[in-house]
């Protein structure tokens, strides 16, 4: 499987968190096979809203999730 990323983001109430204010307005930047495309996008919608602190951009490892015990060791 991909080792697939999501780059997301939009306004939040506290920069600190993941608390997004109106998920209807997410801006979903795109889906990405690495990492290092992620962060590339990441980078590029982040520098875009750089004098908006209230904006945020994230990026999720899709893998992670679509398995998440792909990393567990046997106990």
């Amino acid at each position: 499987m991909s080792k697939l990323h999501l780059v997301f983001g939009g306004r939040v109430s506290d920069p600190r968190t993941l608390d997004f204010n109106d998920l209807s307005k997410i801006e979903f930047v795109g889906v990405f096979p690495d990492y290092a495309s992620a962060e590339k996008a990441w980078r590029a919608a982040a520098q875009r809203t750089v004098d908006d602190a209230e904006m945020k951009f994230v990026v999720v490892h899709l893998h992670r999730m679509l398995e998440p015990n792909l990393g567990a060791t046997a106990a």
